[in-house]
């Protein structure tokens, strides 16, 4: 979400650690005493603005709400402590809480914007059922309206057209995915990633495009 929306890597550090200490990154669908109708990710509130039940627990919806938030309440928030700016959003009761994740919000986000290459892995058990490439390209659509991904006949393969380090953002949010689209394998710039052989390894014809095969 926050590659879509321009914003730079601190964005999404500080969105990470946030949804580790409000969900520990699972849509969950109750909340506690202090927020009873707290739901989603970021544990947003219907009751205080956030937008309706339906809309908090939708990922995509959570996501671009938290930054709207942080880039119109926190406008310098690159230059504060992550939890500092994680609080001025949430307004939490444990305004301190954040600091634990900062480093899983680091590391996440330095993947998952691109600016580690290779970096992120999922060990995964081979896939029960087929891939669903046609899912996958949609929700990638739906995340990065400038993904422009293309499916093969047979449904079996994707490519999409990208370079630097918009391209390792890309592979590295289809590894994140893997397990519930079904890829098999994700590779580019010279890095391929093999769920059969839990990892990464160099990989070649991968220059200019993210390629991808799902479970047939």
């Amino acid at each position: 979400m926050s590659l879509d929306r321009g914003l730079p890597a601190r964005a999404a550090s500080i969105g990470i650690a946030t949804a580790f200490q409000e969900s520990k990154l699972r849509n969950i669908d109750y909340g506690d005493e202090a927020g009873p109708d707290s739901r989603g990710l970021f544990q947003q509130r219907p009751s205080q603005g956030w937008g309706s039940e339906e809309q908090v627990m939708d990922p995509v919806y959570a996501a671009n709400r938290f930054y709207q938030e942080l880039e119109e309440l926190v406008p310098d928030f690159e230059d504060l402590d992550i939890t500092v700016a994680a609080q001025k959003v949430q307004r939490s009761a444990f305004p301190d809480a954040y600091a634990d994740h900062e480093p899983e919000g680091r590391a996440y986000a330095s993947a998952l914007t691109g600016h580690s290459p290779a970096a992120l892995n999922c060990v995964l058990k081979s896939p029960a059922e087929p891939g669903d490439a046609t899912a996958m390209t949609a929700a990638l659509q739906d995340q990065l309206s400038s993904a422009q991904p293309r499916v093969s006949d047979d449904g079996r393969t994707a490519t999409i057209p990208a370079s630097g380090t918009r391209g390792w953002a890309l592979v590295q949010w289809a590894v994140a995915n893997a397990d519930q689209f079904g890829i098999t394998s994700a590779s580019f710039g010279g890095q391929g990633w093999v769920r059969a052989d839990h990892g990464w390894a160099p990989a070649t014809g991968t220059d200019g495009a993210v390629t991808l095969t799902f479970a047939g």
